[in-house]
């Protein structure tokens, strides 16, 4: 600790954070397509940028610095939760717990009220799956025919599809972008949820009004006779209601992953052969962003002991002069990351450890600058046109995404319940005032 309390601040150790910014965002000018350049290749140039850099330092040593960084506890265990919750994603979709879910709310939904109802089955599908772009994928093709049926303008029907997709991914337990954000702030993922969830469900129901209000004379129904099942609905209801108890999220997940198995081999989904491929997959569609985790904080760490991160937080400290400024910094400092890299998971692990670091200086409590950390996130990823969420509801409906961001309602109410949070102090924060 002494010798980290030595370090010295250096706006030039911040080179390698921005080869990586130029890098992912740059080949995305370049080419039109902000997914063409490989995130781990980017991330792996400001590595071996970070690594020749301060001659001071033995080369051995730095290497050291950074399998300390990518090595530390929290890291790690974000790693596991990213596996188990890819894990506990895919069993529940390959027992059909996706499909029975969307066809139970378009089911009890009256014909006037399909939008506002997409909205909410977007809300739950993302709580539940805790991924928005696994949301849109499963549900544009609904939206589409919705938007048919009832005569709605198409981007205002996928801007509700938008819009519930990024109300889940801020909120649900298993959602790569929350665990991001639980973790490197070091909260608990309960507090987090009831801390974040009071800062959004005013917004989330101010944009069901609107999209009432905007879709009051359309009507129509669903096509098909909308067939589901309840106990298949119940793997994704006992993630939530244990997550929120404040069981910890290693056993939530198992427990999830455990009765979607169960359930899916007593009905006959699948075989006990399929079921392990089915977690195969799930880890496996992790791995990509497990490894960025991994090489991010031994990055991080490295730009930390060449003094990048004090040079940061000085300039960030002499501008806020209270805890609603530090709050401020943070969410500022997330949402320029976000925009630059188009990923709501990586701005969070970027901004993450500079976020912890303004907390402890201006007293804010943990689960807000979580909160803080993964509104703001949320709310720039669902509003820019060239990040996934949007290019993937547009891809499906063949329509311009910038079309589409205007009528992501919640994603814009979000970003104002964010900011009337932190200036008003809502909810009431226990931080201890220094």
């Amino acid at each position: 600790m002494e010798k980290e309390s030595k370090i010295k601040g250096n706006g030039l150790a911040l080179i390698p954070f921005l080869v990586f910014i130029v890098l992912f965002i740059g080949s995305g000018v370049w080419t039109g397509d902000f997914y063409q350049m490989p995130v781990l290749v980017a991330i792996f140039a400001a590595i071996l940028t970070a690594l020749l850099m301060n001659r001071k330092t033995d080369f051995q040593t730095k290497l050291q610095q950074f399998t300390e960084g990518g090595g530390h506890s929290n890291i790690i265990l974000m790693v596991v939760i990213f596996l188990l919750a890819g894990a506990f994603s895919t069993v529940a979709e390959g027992m059909g717990a996706v499909d029975s879910t969307v066809n139970l709310g378009l089911a009890v939904l009256p014909g006037q009220l399909l939008i506002v109802g997409l909205f909410l089955i977007a809300c739950f599908i993302s709580i539940s799956m805790g991924t928005s772009v696994g949301t849109i994928v499963a549900l544009a093709p609904i939206g589409v025919g919705i938007a048919d049926q009832t005569g709605a303008a198409l981007p205002l029907t996928l801007g509700a599809l938008v819009s519930g997709a990024m109300f889940g991914d801020n909120l649900s337990i298993i959602s790569d972008t929350t665990i991001a954000a639980v973790r490197t702030q070091g909260t608990k993922m309960k507090d987090k949820f009831r801390a974040n969830f009071l800062i959004v469900l005013p917004a989330a129901i101010l944009t069901a009004v609107i999209y009432g209000v905007l879709t009051a004379g359309a009507s129509g129904s669903a096509q098909g006779e909308q067939s589901f099942e309840i106990i298949k609905v119940l793997p994704y209801l006992g993630v939530l209601v244990f997550a929120v108890m404040g069981i910890n999220v290693i056993f939530v997940l198992m427990g999830g992953i455990i009765s979607a198995g169960l359930i899916g081999l007593l009905m006959g989904d699948f075989s006990g052969m399929e079921l392990i491929t089915l977690l195969g997959d799930g880890f496996a569609g992790m791995q990509e962003l497990s490894l960025l985790v991994i090489l991010l904080g031994g990055l991080v760490e490295l730009i930390r002991r060449n003094g990048g991160i004090d040079f940061l937080l000085e300039k960030i400290s002499s501008r806020a002069r209270s805890s609603r400024g530090g709050e401020f910094s943070i969410a500022g400092l997330v949402a320029a990351v976000n925009v630059s890299t188009a990923n709501n998971t990586i701005s969070i692990i970027t901004a993450g450890p500079l976020a912890k670091q303004i907390s402890s200086r201006f007293g804010i409590d943990a689960k807000r600058s979580a909160s803080v950390l993964d509104i703001f996130s949320s709310s720039v990823q669902g509003l820019i046109p060239y990040g996934a969420q949007v290019l993937s509801a547009a891809s499906v409906a063949s329509i311009s995404p910038v079309s589409i961001v205007p009528f992501a309602f919640y994603p814009i109410l979000l970003a104002l319940s964010g900011i009337l949070a932190i200036l008003f102090r809502f909810p009431r924060s226990h931080a201890n005032q220094k």
